[in-house]
């Protein structure tokens, strides 16, 4: 069992609510979605966007990160949580797994979604996740290639690493 919040983090889109339950559940953890408490205390994600900027919605989504980690606990993170300098802080208490990606089936993840920064679908997805990705690196413990796994092997290879830790 970690003794430190275990923190997902990488682009939208790429599974970390749903190996984060997953992953909760195999450690006996908790699991929490930073967006999902935003959603829970302030509303829809896109209506926050929409009714007072992306500026408005990352103090937000601070101050579920900081509620998040208060515990040993696995959490799955927005893809722009990174982007804040205080949660760049928070995460050096954290395991930190960075969930990486070639991209190749985002577009029929990103579908019908409501995400309020890919105005241009699967574009504004590319640039974005090239432009956050020396963060990720950066702020990683490790990183976890989704590309060609499937939610089991992911989990197992996640498993792996945070028993040499």
């Amino acid at each position: 069992m970690p003794a430190l919040p275990v923190v997902l983090i990488g682009p939208m889109g790429v599974g970390k609510t749903t190996i984060g339950k997953k992953l909760a559940k195999r450690l006996s953890l908790e699991f929490v979605d930073t967006d999902a408490l935003v959603v829970q205390k302030h509303g829809d994600i896109p209506a926050i966007f929409e009714a007072q900027g992306e500026h408005v919605f990352r103090g937000f989504e601070e101050e579920a990160l900081r509620e998040a980690m208060s515990k040993v606990r696995v959490i799955a993170t927005g893809g722009g949580a990174v982007l804040s300098g205080n949660n760049q802080r928070l995460l050096e208490n954290a395991i930190v797994i960075y969930l990486s990606t070639t991209g190749l089936h985002m577009k029929s993840r990103l579908e019908n979604g409501k995400r309020p920064l890919l105005k241009n679908g699967i574009a504004d997805w590319k640039e974005i996740y090239e432009a956050r990705k020396p963060l990720y690196e950066r702020l990683a413990t490790f990183e976890i290639d989704t590309s060609a796994a499937g939610l089991g092997k992911t989990l197992d290879d996640i498993c792996e690493k945070l028993e040499t830790l």
